[in-house]
């Protein structure tokens, strides 16, 4: 119904005392015309600063401060506004505010603590002196400190208010002189792209005109030539500015020019060709005088891209070649397409080698000086088919197959020949091989196809309760390499080459009887014995040392045959020229083992160098021997696991295979690297 605002004096005594004064109040009717609340509140805003204003002017008190207080958040946030705009109504009262107070005066107070409230509500003229309209609010009379905080409002729900008008959103488009720079090239990854892109331009450009071509034929082809003339044509300004500068005042060219030995010369489409000396020559005109591409711009980029496309991925003299029969002379080629050969993903996955890392140090288990077959490699090998039953007609066959431990120490050697498909038997060869060689601390063994394939048709499981018991007991762990890695394996997986060519040759002798399996079990215990009287260092010619470093020279305690020395000796001789001899032995071997052995692990024969690392996000192509190359799956790196020496020689790779998402452990000689996390080879 009404309108009102109050002043009051507010004065701070020297004690810190507030006393706060009525000075001056009014109220004014509402206009008759519907108004909503908001802008009611707002007039009553602006009654509030005209009050102030009257007060300013004509009393003689210098006021320190002046502070304003209003209980609508509407209306504080009209007057805390700076990004949006109002209608006129509110727009015009806003800045009368604005004029002559600052957001900073202005306040938040409670509708039951605005005294205004009074002056647009009725009140008996009795009740009149008890209000807060004389004395004030009590808020006033409170420590400065207190009272005065820095507010900020914002725009009450501004979709929803109707007196703020709708947000419009501009475009501005700036117009610059400047040509068409071929920074925008880099932009588009392929040639013909970019040729298109260009294209489409030219004939926008060329719609607006009033001369339009009839042959739509011969629109496109001018169309398509005149897009590949304004790229080339756009690069060399830019780059070559100064040798084109000179060419046209008919200067010659700066020695310190990369183009001085070409030549060149401007042809009469304002291009960069190259002069040379095969003018005479009875090639075409573009082999002749081929365009001038400089090497380190990205369209030369896209040029040897498109071109090592077109010859269909093959080496570098191909893509060169391919190069300048299209009439290009691109600076530093070589260099520019043996590293886009490079980076070419489809080469790779056609030509790409396997991924290799610096050799790993040796394990412990290698260097230490143990009893042997104290740290042993297992691996099964065969089968053979053996006669196991004879009838009148015919005889009876069945299978064996042998397993082979090797120390990894003195790389001595123990076979043992499994007859039945059964872990049972399994563990009966291992109690035999224990019971002859003592306790083992850890069985180690990979997981190639031929021990995985043997231990599946002999059913043969790692994770057998009755092995994980028995081995338990025997205090002796069993180790796995990584899938697919048999190098990992070297020292027992050279073992299997030399014990399945020795038994070659010794059945070879033995051709013309049938193979029994008593007749195998001898073989296989001549094949140890030669295997374990191979020498582990190459044969000295010195005359003093005459005994030869073996496995065997350490397991039978016997360098070589010695006859019985002349004299008489007791018993108790005996034994201690026995103990002396088997103490020597042992304590020679081991010495020559560190002195002449040891030493031959120290070099790396192979991967010496260092390699970059495959990260986690790498693109891999897996390798697969049982497809062609062209089908190998393509897989992406999940975990990356580096060793000791934070090399990374095994990794998780996660394929598609089937339409299910498999992921596989495999060493890093097994993959390729398409793409790595950065977007390059390492």
């Amino acid at each position: 119904m009404a309108i009102a605002a109050v002043a009051y004096l507010r004065v701070v005594d020297t004690n810190g005392q507030c006393h706060v004064g009525y000075m001056m109040g009014k109220s004014k009717l509402a206009p008759s015309s519907a108004h909503t609340v908001p802008r009611l509140e707002l007039c009553a805003a602006v009654l509030a600063v005209e009050l102030a204003q009257i007060i300013i002017e004509e009393s003689d008190i210098e006021f320190q401060a002046v502070d304003f207080y209003t209980d609508s958040k509407i209306v504080l946030g009209y007057i805390h506004n700076s990004t949006r705009r109002f209608y006129v109504y509110v727009a015009n009262r806003v800045a009368q505010i604005r004029r002559s107070t600052t957001p900073d005066q202005w306040h938040h107070v409670a509708t039951d603590q605005n005294p205004a409230d009074h002056g647009t509500r009725l009140v008996l003229a009795s009740q009149l002196q008890y209000t807060t309209w004389l004395s004030g609010p009590l808020f006033l009379k409170v420590n400065t400190e207190q009272r005065d905080k820095p507010e900020s409002f914002d725009l009450v729900d501004p979709s929803v208010d109707m007196e703020i008008r709708p947000q419009v959103t501009t475009l501005a488009t700036n117009v610059k002189e400047n040509k068409l720079g071929s920074h925008r090239f880099e932009r588009f990854s392929t040639w013909k792209s970019l040729v298109r892109g260009m294209q489409a331009l030219i004939h926008m450009a060329r719609s607006f005109s009033k001369v339009i071509p009839t042959d739509h034929c011969d629109k496109h082809s001018t169309d398509l030539s005149q897009a590949k003339t304004v790229v080339i044509k756009c690069v060399q300004q830019e780059i070559f500015r100064e040798e084109i500068k000179r060419l046209s005042e008919g200067k010659e060219i700066s020695s310190h020019s990369p183009l001085e030995k070409l030549d060149p010369f401007i042809d009469s489409e304002g291009l960069l060709r190259v002069g040379g000396r095969l003018q005479t020559a009875d090639l075409s005109e573009l082999e002749k005088h081929p365009l001038i591409i400089p090497g380190s711009h990205h369209l030369a980029v896209l040029l040897v891209r498109h071109y090592h496309n077109q010859v269909a991925h093959q080496g570098r003299q191909f893509t060169e070649g391919a190069l300048r029969t299209a009439g290009l002379w691109v600076l530093g080629a070589k260099r520019l397409v043996s590293r886009i050969i490079h980076q070419c993903v489809t080469c790779r996955k056609l030509r790409g080698r396997l991924e290799e890392q610096k050799m790993a140090i040796l394990p412990a288990d290698r260097l230490t000086i143990d009893p042997p077959f104290t740290y042993v490699g297992l691996d099964v090998f065969g089968p053979w088919n053996v006669t196991s039953r004879r009838t009148r007609s015919n005889s009876a066959e069945s299978k064996r197959w042998a397993v082979m431990f090797t120390c990894l120490c003195t790389r001595a050697v123990h076979i043992e020949v499994v007859e039945s498909m059964s872990t049972s038997s399994f563990i009966n060869a291992l109690r035999r091989f224990l019971s002859i060689r003592g306790p083992v601390k850890r069985l180690r063994s990979d997981q190639g196809t031929n021990f995985i394939g043997a231990c599946k048709e002999l059913r043969i499981n790692s994770e057998d309760p009755e092995i994980k018991n028995f081995l338990q007991d025997q205090s002796c762990t069993w180790a796995f390499n990584t899938p697919h890695s048999s190098h990992m394996g070297g020292v027992w997986e050279r073992m299997i080459g030399l014990v399945r060519n020795i038994l070659d040759s010794l059945l070879l002798k033995n051709s013309n009887s049938r193979l029994t399996h008593e007749v195998l079990v001898t073989l296989m215990a001549e094949v140890m014995a030669i295997m374990n009287a191979r020498p582990l260092v190459p044969v000295t010619t010195d005359p003093e040392t005459l005994e030869i470093l073996s496995p065997a020279m350490l397991l039978t305690q016997k360098a070589s045959p010695v006859l019985s020395p002349p004299g008489n000796f007791e018993l108790k001789d005996l034994y201690k020229a026995q103990w002396r001899q088997v103490q020597g032995l042992a304590d020679c071997f081991w010495k020559r083992w560190r002195q002449e052995y040891l030493t031959t692990l120290q070099a790396r024969r192979k991967w010496k160098a260092e390699k970059p690392n495959i990260k986690e996000g790498d693109v891999v192509l897996l390798k697969d021997t049982q497809i062609k190359r062209n089908e190998w799956p393509v897989g992406i790196v999940v975990k990356a696991i580096p060793s000791d020496d934070k090399r990374v020689r095994k990794l998780e790779v996660k394929i598609v295979k089937q339409g299910s998402v498999k992921t596989y452990m495999r060493p890093v000689t097994d993959v390729i690297v398409l793409l790595s996390e950065n977007g390059d080879k390492g």
